[in-house]
């Protein structure tokens, strides 16, 4: 039986992770871990042109050298992003035995977890994965939620975060706060963004907002 898999938000922040592998799969899987505060080290005799640049702007750590058995030590998450299929293997064993999370490039089944496409718009994250369906039809759907999802929705978040935050630290009560977070997103903001109405307020106008819709 098939076995739904549960999507998640990893926090990476501080943790060591590693890639095993220096091709273009790898490439790409440091790209998205570039801005999650991870301690990223690539274990490939060589690298490409855009691993290099992640080297150089010191984002990374190169091992310079193949896999190792013992080289996933104190790891919390790991590719293996080589086109051996024994070294992925030999990876996703060592893993598997340190308790570690592991990723099989073009081999997701073997693996803990997948590496969805991802569309981001500032604090939005959506992610999408077809089950295996196949990667042309996930590039496809990511393509629609950019087009559905644009730019607006940074600026949006942005200021839906600033304002929760405004009635966080001015409404104690929870029935309160509720009403008002669900006012603010009926508000129309969103359109004022994406029509370029919308120039944001200061705290004097969030203020007054919060005190003319605090009443049923």
């Amino acid at each position: 039986m098939s076995r739904h898999l549960i999507p998640v938000m990893l926090r990476c922040e501080g943790k060591s992770c590693c890639i095993v592998g220096g091709g273009r799969v790898a490439e790409r899987k440091a790209a998205g871990l570039l801005h999650s505060g991870a301690t990223l080290t690539v274990i490939s005799p060589s690298i490409t042109d855009g691993l290099q640049v992640m080297l150089d702007n010191n984002q990374l750590r190169w091992i310079k050298r193949p896999y190792n058995e013992g080289d996933l030590q104190g790891a919390f998450l790991v590719y293996a992003a080589t086109d051996d299929l024994e070294v992925n293997d030999a990876v996703m064993r060592e893993a598997r035995g340190r308790g570690i999370l592991v990723n099989v490039a073009d081999h997701s089944e073997k693996g803990d977890f997948i590496t969805p496409g991802v569309v981001r718009r500032g604090r939005l994250v959506l992610s999408v994965s077809t089950s295996g369906a196949g990667p042309s039809v996930s590039v496809a759907i990511t393509t629609k939620l950019e087009e559905t999802f644009g730019l607006e929705y940074e600026a949006y978040l942005d200021f839906m975060y600033d304002m929760r935050e405004r009635i966080k630290s001015r409404v104690h009560d929870p029935l309160v706060r509720a009403r008002l977070l669900r006012r603010l997103a009926c508000s129309g903001v969103l359109e004022q963004i994406r029509s370029g109405e919308f120039d944001g307020w200061t705290e004097l106008e969030m203020d007054r907002w919060i005190a003319e819709n605090r009443e049923e």
